[in-house]
């Protein structure tokens, strides 16, 4: 196993695999091609490939690059966007112990 590779879940990696799926519908009812959105985001061929295959290695910025060119910038703001568990905690406003004073040796 490389050094760089990720595990992940078989739940999660359906998670991605629908992400690349999605990002492939969308380059194709744009009716563009691999090579065309590759070279307009500046990756290459192989790594829209990956991306749209669901690979766990690509990065973040890869993603935004291939959204800006299919004019879906701003569908990354939904990642987190509706934080439930988020809120329920900050509504409890569950407090953090205070530590004592420390014991200093004289």
């Amino acid at each position: 196993m490389s050094r760089n590779s990720i595990i992940l879940l078989p739940k999660n990696k359906k998670l991605l695999q629908a992400v690349g799926e999605n990002i492939k519908l969308a380059r194709l009812r744009r009716k563009l091609t691999m090579d065309q959105v590759s070279e307009r985001a500046g990756i290459s061929r192989p790594t829209l490939s990956s991306l749209e295959k669901g690979s766990p290695s690509i990065s973040l910025g890869i993603i935004l690059q291939v959204l800006v060119v299919l004019g879906l910038e701003k569908d990354i703001l939904l990642l987190a966007d509706d934080d439930v568990l988020g809120r329920k905690i900050q509504d409890a406003d569950l407090t953090v112990k205070e530590r004592g004073p420390k014991n200093t040796k004289k």
